[in-house]
């Protein structure tokens, strides 16, 4: 008898936990339909379970790998910041399964477009002067987002983007990438603490009826740098805008949370610089979804991703090696 291979295990693995969460759903209704949503870059999977007059989302967090009970403490805290995350309708938190209200199919990143981008940015961005205030989430304790922390993800990204995915060669430069690595750790570490969602981007953001804005996949939240949420918001990865628009939002930002003690140069030091941290761990994380999970998905926004890098890296003498190396990159991923 021939032993299933990995991918049969895997799909076996998958209709195993999809009759266990259709089982579940049942318990909460006796008549539904169910259809599968797009997934994200976690192992969790979502799907739109509709009755006749409402419709709910349905996630599926394998507890092997995911973690219901952040969402569900988070959920409730921005809630209660009259933010508007989703309602917990109904939860198995140890088989990993949550009954979600429904915002819709409206993503900031199919909605936006050159003539509403500034005003949808601005609402993300009164959202997100909101969430940066919350300082207590009960039954959760949310890390510190620390200078060792982004040390940590800087060297995932030479392991999974430079060695695995480019197969890049250092030679002499991976001394001086270390010492600029400490630099941007620490420039970052400096920065004012605040809530930090950690994936405040156009994926992760939904257009809501009356202006308001629907905030989702908070559950990897720290407390961290004060720029971090604002470059992953205006140098989102998956959608780019013009320099002019995005020095004119960062600006605005800064006056809207009161930073009288930080110059305007600074501040836009503070998110040039996060903005390359957060775009190596994106880096990172595309190349692992590959590399790893044979997800192919995240590597059409790898270009966008390292044209960031090589721009703004050419800004700060700091970053002259960043720079330089990222020309190099840039070819070996055309290749």
């Amino acid at each position: 008898m021939l032993l299933p291979t990995h991918f049969a295990l895997k799909s076996l693995n998958m209709n195993t936990r999809f009759n266990e969460l259709t089982s579940w759903i049942r318990e909460q209704f006796s008549r539904f339909e169910l259809a599968p949503l797009p997934a994200d870059a976690s192992f969790r999977r979502y799907y739109r379970v509709t009755l006749p007059e409402i419709s709910y989302i349905v996630m599926d967090a394998p507890p092997s790998t995911e973690n219901c009970r952040p969402f569900v403490a988070i959920s409730q805290a921005l809630r209660e910041l009259k933010l508007h995350s989703p309602e917990i309708i109904a939860s198995d938190l140890a088989k990993g399964f949550l009954l979600l209200s429904d915002f819709g199919d409206e993503l900031y990143l199919t909605a936006l477009n050159e003539k509403n981008a500034e005003a949808l940015y601005r609402r993300a961005l009164d959202s997100l002067a909101i969430l940066q205030a919350c300082r207590n989430v009960r039954e959760w304790n949310i890390p510190l987002f620390t200078e060792e922390f982004m040390r940590q993800e800087l060297e995932l990204f030479k392991e999974w983007f430079l060695r695995k995915h480019l197969n890049f060669q250092f030679q002499d430069s991976e001394k001086k990438l270390n010492t600029c690595f400490d630099f941007l750790a620490n420039v970052s570490a400096s920065q004012p603490r605040v809530f930090m969602h950690r994936d405040f981007h156009s994926a992760n953001l939904m257009v809501l009826p009356e202006e308001k804005v629907g905030i989702l996949d908070f559950q990897d939240a720290f407390f961290g740098p004060v720029t971090y949420d604002l470059v992953s918001l205006l140098r989102d990865c998956y959608i780019s805008w013009p320099d002019s628009l995005v020095r004119k939002l960062v600006l605005d930002y800064q006056q809207k949370i009161a930073l009288p003690t930080v110059s305007p140069d600074e501040f836009l030091r503070w998110f040039d610089l996060m903005g390359l941290q957060r775009h190596m761990k994106a880096l990172l994380t595309f190349s692992r979804k590959w590399h790893r999970d044979q997800n192919a998905n995240y590597l059409q926004h790898i270009p966008r991703t390292l044209a960031y890098i090589a721009a703004v890296s050419e800004r700060y003498p700091e970053c002259k090696i960043i720079h330089e190396s990222s020309k190099e990159w840039v070819n070996l991923c055309a290749r």
